[in-house]
């Protein structure tokens, strides 16, 4: 699956369309850009094209019906819950924002995604058996041990 990059203007303006709230965040994603409302994604930027997660049925069928709006995402795979919007809506703010905003404020009302713990880095230790030094490598998932001659 070939991921879209987006231009510098691309992301410009989708940094333009989203509000600049307390709550929202923007943040890189394979190459692209998405914004977040209290840790949920309410819309994202893939390639050139902007798209907002509609969680209301009727109002993602309403948008996805507009012309030149299409599934979000890959086209093998779009975003469940996503709809771009259409290409001249982008440069349309008037057009674009309502959306923007209406996504915004669906998926904000959604419970905040609690951020994972960091994984703790692998770590080496050095031991002393039988007069002999060893590097114990103890991994990420301290599943294994790893063992070597010092």
């Amino acid at each position: 699956m070939q991921i879209p990059k987006p231009t510098d203007d691309d992301k410009i303006l989708f940094r333009a369309l989203i509000p600049n709230a307390p709550a929202v965040e923007v943040k890189p994603m394979f190459g692209n850009l998405g914004a977040f409302v209290n840790g949920n994604m309410f819309a994202g930027l893939f390639g050139s094209s902007v798209g907002v997660r509609i969680l209301d049925e009727t109002s993602r069928a309403e948008l996805a019906a507009a012309e030149g709006a299409s599934p979000f995402g890959p086209p093998e795979r779009p975003m469940a819950g996503y709809v771009s919007l259409p290409l001249t809506w982008v440069t349309a703010p008037e057009l674009a924002a309502p959306w923007i905003e209406m996504a915004m404020a669906q998926v904000g009302a959604l419970p905040a995604k609690v951020a994972k713990p960091k994984r703790a880095k692998n770590s080496q230790t050095l031991i002393r058996l039988s007069g002999r030094d060893l590097l114990v490598e103890v991994h990420r998932s301290a599943s294994r041990v790893d063992q070597g001659r010092f």
